[in-house]
């Protein structure tokens, strides 16, 4: 399942290719007038531990980028929709300057599926010949293409493309299209022209339909891997996104207005900045290296600095959030980023003072940043989210042990940065431990409060689509299909829930996450960390348990039932890698890039076979339902 890399040097565009593409598309864009809204689909069943607050409260960085593209490239007819504040947007009742828009994007996470395939349905309502172009992208498009793709002839729902990158890759889709646009033609028209003539298949990152009468998609064509940014300072500014977000409400439709300056830090005081990509560990059950083409990329401290104050100046935003994979990846780089960052001083004073911000890290690279902690802290870093992991290494060896991860959390403690650890929860880890008193999940959550923690995530240790651990899941029969009569759905795989265990009795892992975060997070520690706080942070301790109280709340409403279902038995198990319902082919009939396994085979056999899906007489191949997976 992991992504299959690209030939060595050909995997980064060339320097200076995004912002060439933008400037090439601002020289036409007032020739074409278009509209768009850029939707992330959100579940709400979603919201619980770890994500409580920040889910609501912070603008993901997917969405947020791709508007600042558009923005750049010359489109400010353009929209932002963030399900978490519009729950009841229908894309149908969508209208951008008086239009029904041009283009509709849908951003999408694994476990929002449903809800990404809903505002896909109800933008397949608009009349064909006034439906916008529809495009799909997001983590859940990079692994799983084919699932925004109906091969049902009954319910022809899909998008019409989606994009398995990044930025550049939708520039490059609609700097093709208004290449050869007619005058007044609907873009989704000239998309198809596109489509049919192959125009498409020169761009890598894409994967389409070929559909038959009814709409319903035959194949799917990948014009495979996309080449990456390498330089991170091409792209967009950050602070361009912000002001393309549609107002908090429960309405069907559209404001007339994006949300106002002065209303962006109330409902999204934590900014979320880009400032690294990828990682140099390659652990089995995670995709990041391999989408990262196992390199890793980084800003300028110069540019993170700008983007901070413009965000500061216009905004009056304060806290940030750096999506990085590992922060502390690459050292000398690091430290070339904290030490301009320490340097920078707004209206006299230093950014310390000014901002705050926190980002992710492992303890290995923490043991080896020890010397320049200090730096770091000047540079305005006040919290840090540490992939621990399993303290002592049974899961998975980062260059941790419990001395070592104690000792990273102290050393951040007396530089004043708060610790965040990350844990993963699996089989062979009992709740308490007697005779090894760092393995039992208790224990673990022990000594990292006592080592300094102020907050805690544990997750259950679940397949995730792209990584080299997804096969053996499912052939292992690891994975649920159902428990009790309820099929595992798609917003049930964030980690919360216990989804793939061979316990004998996992319904007491279920009940395990719970404890762990109880112990955690509870009113007896609220109560001590008003008195003797963890983090230097005036009352940031006490404010986390309050946070940390609310979401176990949540997380027990969501889960409980769930953890009654495993008690009671009847699990069924997938024994199988899904497949996806669609065959699918490379642009050139080679290898698609993004099949999942029996896509391709089905494929090749019919190309070898002569024959074709739609041939008279003969009966389309038995397809698994992964519809919920």
């Amino acid at each position: 399942m992991e992504l299959p890399p690209r030939d060595r040097g050909d995997e980064l565009l060339k320097p200076g290719e995004l912002v060439d593409i933008r400037r090439r598309l601002r020289n036409v864009a007032h020739q074409h007038d278009l509209t768009s809204v850029i939707a992330c689909a959100f579940d709400h069943r979603t919201r619980m531990l770890p994500f409580i607050y920040a889910d609501t409260h912070m603008v993901p960085a997917g969405v947020r980028a791709i508007g600042a593209a558009m923005l750049d490239a010359g489109f400010p007819k353009t929209r932002i929709v963030l399900q978490q504040w519009n729950k009841n947007f229908r894309p149908s009742r969508a209208r951008v300057d008086g239009r029904i828009p041009d283009i509709f994007m849908v951003s999408s996470m694994q476990l929002h599926t449903a809800q990404c395939h809903a505002l896909i349905r109800d933008a397949c309502r608009i009349e064909p010949l006034h439906r916008p172009l529809i495009i799909a992208g997001g983590p859940k498009t990079i692994y799983e293409p084919w699932d925004v793709f109906s091969a049902d002839p009954g319910d022809p729902w899909a998008a019409d493309v989606a994009v398995t990158g990044e930025e550049y890759i939708l520039l490059s889709l609609l700097e093709a299209l208004l290449s050869i646009r007619a005058d007044g033609e609907p873009l989704r028209m000239t998309f198809i022209r596109a489509r049919n003539s192959g125009i498409l298949d020169q761009i890598p990152g894409l994967v389409y339909a070929r559909t038959d009468a009814n709409g319903a998609a035959e194949e799917l064509i990948d014009t495979g891997i996309q080449r990456l940014v390498g330089d991170l300072d091409e792209l967009p500014h950050s602070v361009l996104g912000y002001r393309l977000l549609e107002p908090p409400s429960g309405k069907t439709t559209l404001g007339a207005h994006a949300l106002s300056e002065r209303r962006v830090r109330k409902h999204s005081p934590i900014g979320s900045l880009v400032l690294t990509f990828g990682c140099k560990f390659a652990c089995p059950y995670c995709p990041i290296p391999a989408y990262n083409q196992r390199m890793h990329r980084v800003k300028s401290g110069e540019r993170i600095a700008q983007e901070m104050t413009r965000l500061y100046n216009e905004y009056g935003m304060r806290h940030f959030f750096g999506a990085d994979d590992n922060f502390f990846n690459d050292h000398e780089r690091t430290l070339e980023i904290v030490n301009t960052l320490a340097r920078v001083k707004l209206d006299g004073t230093d950014i310390r003072h000014r901002f705050r911000w926190g980002t992710e890290v492992t303890v290995h690279d923490i043991l080896k940043m020890k010397d320049h902690l200090r730096e770091v802290r000047n540079a305005g870093l006040r919290a840090l989210w540490i992939g621990v992991e399993d303290m002592t290494a049974t899961l998975i060896k980062k260059g941790q042990d419990a001395g070592k991860t104690e000792q990273a959390f102290r050393l951040l403690q007396e530089r004043g940065i708060a610790p965040m650890p990350m844990m993963m929860h699996h089989d062979t880890q009992p709740l308490i431990s007697r005779g090894d008193k760092a393995y039992g999940l208790l224990n673990q959550a022990r000594l990292l409060r006592k080592a300094g923690a102020c907050s805690l995530q544990v997750l259950m240790i679940t397949p995730a689509t792209g990584s080299k651990s997804y096969d053996e899941a499912f052939t292992s029969g690891l994975a649920y299909e159902s428990v009790g009569g309820k099929q595992v759905e798609s917003y049930m795989l964030d980690a919360n829930f216990v989804v793939a265990s061979k316990h004998p009795q996992p319904w007491k892992k279920q009940l395990n996450i719970m404890a762990a975060y109880f112990y955690f997070y509870n009113p007896l520690r609220f109560l001590l960390a008003l008195v003797r706080p963890k983090s230097k942070l005036y009352l940031a301790d006490a404010g986390m348990q309050l946070v940390g109280m609310w979401g176990l709340a949540m997380t027990v409403r969501r889960t409980f039932g769930w953890a009654l279902r495993l008690m009671r038995g009847n699990i069924r198990r997938k024994t199988a890698v899904p497949a996806g319902p669609i065959p699918m082919r490379g642009a050139d009939a080679a290898t698609a890039a993004h099949a999942l396994p029996g896509q391709q085979d089905r494929t090749c056999t019919q190309q070898k076979l002569g024959l074709s899906q739609t041939e008279p007489g003969r009966a389309a191949p038995d397809r698994l339902d992964t519809s919920r997976l």
